[in-house]
């Protein structure tokens, strides 16, 4: 049986229909072997030269903000090996197809490669290229306490399915891909192609003309802190990473992408329009962006084999399940490299060379070249120590030092909770401590989410309609993350950002001896938590000021339109340019179309957009640019929309991130309110569980708000004493001896 439906179509294709080869000659072993061989050396080469020309950079200090992005959004692991084996497919297929018409001189749309191929030199080429372990069903028969805990990798969460919503699995789509040529190349890849009668505009054209905001002009939030903004960051590494390809360089023609505007797979630079207000405008100007990997046996490798095209897909390197993988990482080895294993109390490592006023700081990476160094051109102190990356269950750990202050934060939690755990349970080995620290753990992020996040943004109404009461866990529900969902709708915080990073003193004043930090200067500098106050400042600072608020005519701060990633004097990164690139790139449909899917008017001129918006003028931008509603990118159109009451995104995004988390909540077979996770105790104590709480726990503030996500006031949100914030009560938890291991087990098997 053939690993893919392409293929398999594909395969009773060729058994009917085998074209008459008596006067061509049948492709056989020695040529499939050597038409591998040479991918694997393509690949391989092109990866090790991307890889060292980066590191180059950063050992040198000559680090581009494209590297940084590159480096931060590299494939590692399990990933790596699932994105090499899609490219060593698609390059096979390549070099058959170009090999075929070189040899027998056809048209190139006469005769594919996989014309000559047998289904099963087919099947050979996807199993030595690795793809066809993407798709083996993994049995969860000998996964033990499948029915207790997670995975790491979240597989076997369905056991009928067992890859829905692990890691390292494609996004899944709630609308058909829209790609320029149908099958995976982008929309706006040729500049002159029109949709909808219209060219598409330049993403940095838009960005100029709708986003630019500067600092002055910053409003802020009156009801949320800049905790939600930060939150939502912190929670979006929880669900979606997706990696870029590992080569900078065209596989087809050696192309190198940072040196070159040419659009050469996985080459997908953004196109400086003239008249730029910061970057230079030419043929040769450009942002260095590279295409998301793909999967194994979608895009163009489905298309080489012929047959319906199987459209491009990318891949969630994370587990679709709020359960703090960025905590304890999505894959089984990186999970077993975090845990403290010099000892039995199911600990996660901490750093050994530095603490935070004698508190755990997270271990730093081993990772050879370090992205981190930038103290020295950040103060301007040719003498000053450098020190490394941290590490943690996410590679975005440290992009802003105040998501790495979080991050900070829940290791110091975990590490509690096992403490607490082994005292009231001594009898517990280091593996229990640690899966039930984590279990707790996973249980805390659902009831934050749930109960304190979703309905700041998304409001009541929307929380009522779609994410109200637990309906109960459904086998049938896919939990996987959608790929307009990570690639457009979970981006809408990058509009609530300040541009300063708060850190105030203990009575939530600026502080004097470290005040804040500028966003730009706050990229990769980890180096501040172990010189400059630690992380209390910066919590501090998220729960004590307010967010940016989005407003229509004052989106995107400076510090990421303009400063993003800009260490040295180097091209600077564009945010939201790239995720209306990311979101051509991964093929989604336009604006228009996500608003029929969520039963919401679909604007056709004008006038009716401007009904949409309720505004006028930027309607009439908007389509200066796109032309139709149609063509606006989704993530620009869903931006721009007006909040729904109560909320912090517009009708469209309230109801893709809505639509999202209902499908991971019914989904999730370990879900903590489905009976049998854990007890009725348990639940109880889970559902008073607080983020202030785990403040006051973690770090040396003595005095927060009870709601971290509302502004200070002095009704109902008081600064008050950490001793007036409720603790966590463990006492669930306790296994009485008179208890038998089989009773135990019985409690904590799911329904």
């Amino acid at each position: 049986m053939l690993p893919f439906p392409s293929l398999l179509a594909l395969g009773l294709c060729l058994m009917f229909s085998q074209p008459d080869l008596s006067t061509e000659e049948s492709l056989g072993s020695p040529f499939i072997q050597s038409s591998v061989e040479e991918a694997k050396r393509l690949v391989d080469e092109a990866y090790k030269y991307s890889r060292e020309k980066s590191l180059e950079r950063v050992r040198g200090q000559s680090t581009r903000p494209s590297d940084v992005l590159r480096l931060l959004k590299q494939p590692a692991r399990d990933t790596r090996s699932a994105v090499r084996s899609a490219d060593y497919l698609e390059n096979t297929l390549r070099l058959i197809h170009e090999k075929v018409h070189s040899t027998h001189r056809l048209h190139k749309r006469s005769l594919n490669a996989t014309d000559l191929l047998t289904p099963e030199e087919l099947d050979t080429i996807v199993r030595v290229t690795g793809c066809a372990a993407r798709v083996s069903k993994p049995s969860c028969h000998t996964t033990p306490n499948v029915n207790k805990y997670r995975t790491a990798t979240s597989v076997c969460n369905n056991l009928k399915y067992p890859r829905l919503g692990a890691s390292n699995t494609p996004f899944t789509r709630w609308l058909p891909a829209q790609y320029d040529d149908g099958v995976s190349r982008p929309r706006g890849w040729e500049r002159n192609t029109r949709f909808n009668n219209f060219i598409l505009p330049l993403v940095r054209e838009v960005s100029n003309r709708i986003l630019a905001t500067n600092d002055a002009g910053v409003k802020c939030d009156g009801e949320f802190t800049h905790m939600v903004t930060l939150f939502g960051q912190w929670n979006d590494h929880d669900l979606t990473f997706t990696p870029f390809s590992p080569s900078i360089r065209s596989y087809s023609n050696g192309l190198d992408c940072d040196e070159s505007c040419e659009r050469s797979e996985p080459c997908f630079p953004i196109q400086i329009p003239p008249r730029d207000p910061r970057l230079p405008t030419g043929r040769d100007s450009c942002i260095p962006v590279f295409r998301s990997a793909p999967v194994c046996g979608t895009g163009e490798s489905a298309f080489n084999f012929g047959g319906v095209a199987n459209k491009r897909e990318q891949i969630n390197t994370l587990t679709a399940f709020l359960d703090l993988g960025q905590v304890y990482g999505s894959e089984e080895g990186l999970a077993r490299d975090l845990r403290d294993l010099t000892n039995d109390g199911g600990l996660l490592r901490v750093n050994k060379e530095f603490t935070d006023n004698g508190r755990e700081l997270l271990p730093f990476t081993k990772v050879t070249g370090n992205m981190c160094a930038t103290r020295q051109r950040v103060t301007n102190q040719t003498n000053a120590k450098e020190v490394p990356c941290f590490i943690a269950g996410d590679a975005r750990v440290d992009e802003n030092i105040a998501l790495t202050s979080i991050h900070t934060m829940f290791m110091r939690e975990h590490n509690r909770l096992a403490r607490a755990l082994r005292r009231l349970n001594p009898q517990w080995d280091a593996d229990t401590l640690y899966q039930e620290a984590r279990k707790i753990m996973g249980a805390y992020t659902q009831v934050f989410v749930f109960r304190h996040y979703l309905p700041h943004i998304v409001g009541p109404d929307t929380m009522a309609r779609q994410l109200g009461r637990y309906p109960g866990y459904d086998e049938k529900i896919d939990p996987s993350i959608a790929n307009v969902f990570a690639t457009a709708a979970y981006r809408f915080a990058h509009l609530a950002i300040q541009p300063m990073l708060s850190r105030l003193d203990s009575n939530y004043r600026e502080n004097a001896k470290f005040p804040s930090v500028p966003l730009f200067k706050a990229f990769f500098t980890p180096w501040r938590l172990v010189f400059e106050g630690g992380i209390d400042p910066l919590i501090r600072g998220l729960v004590g000021r307010p967010a940016k608020l989005n407003t229509q005519d004052h989106m995107m701060v400076d510090a990421l339109r303009e400063k993003l990633f800009q260490f040295v004097q180097h091209l600077a990164l564009d945010l939201g340019s790239l995720n209306m690139q990311r979101g051509r790139d991964h093929g989604l449909p336009g604006y228009n179309a996500w608003r029929k899917f969520c039963g919401l008017s679909t604007p056709r001129n004008q006038d009716q957009l401007a009904v949409v918006l309720n505004n006028k003028d930027l309607a009439r931008r908007l389509l200066q640019l796109y032309g139709t509603p149609a063509n606006i990118d989704v993530w620009m159109g869903g931006v721009a929309e007006p909040f729904v009451r109560g909320g912090r995104v517009g009708p469209l995004f309230a109801c893709l991130i809505a639509t999202q988390f209902q499908r991971i909540r019914q989904g999730d077979r370990l879900w903590y309110e489905n009976p049998g996770v854990f007890t009725s105790a348990q639940r109880a104590a889970l559902s008073c569980a607080s983020l202030a709480r785990i403040m006051c726990d973690n770090t040396g503030i003595l005095q927060v708000t009870s709601n971290p996500f509302k502004i200070p006031n002095r009704g109902t949100n008081r600064i008050i004493n950490c001793n007036r914030i409720p603790q966590f009560n463990l006492q669930a938890w306790i296994v009485r001896p008179t208890k038998t291991k089989q009773q135990d087990q019985n409690q904590e098997t799911p329904l």
